[in-house]
């Protein structure tokens, strides 16, 4: 198996990575974002701060939830990534 292989496999692995790991804060901010928006279309207030201040208390809560696993799933990419690498260099 050549290099660009190795580096086409890494790549895509690690976009993969990215999505799967950057997944569970962005569908919660969507979802938080489009429950106040239903909110704010029933009750017609139109306060920006209102939208802001709910996704940013979600988000880290979920970050601090998550960050385990994702940080988990990081170190285990960082670990192939380098038990890889003689193979590639060679």
């Amino acid at each position: 198996m050549g290099i660009e292989t190795y580096v086409t496999n890494i790549t895509r692995e690690a976009l993969y990575l990215t999505l799967i790991a950057s997944a569970p804060p962005i569908v919660i901010s969507l979802a938080v974002g489009f429950v106040i928006s239903l909110f704010q279309a029933t009750t017609q207030i139109q306060e920006q701060t209102l939208t802001f201040a709910p996704k940013i208390l979600i988000v880290f809560g979920v970050l601090a939830l998550a960050g385990p696993w994702i940080g988990h799933q990081l170190l285990a990419f960082t670990f192939h990534l380098f038990d890889r690498f003689p193979a590639m260099v060679h």
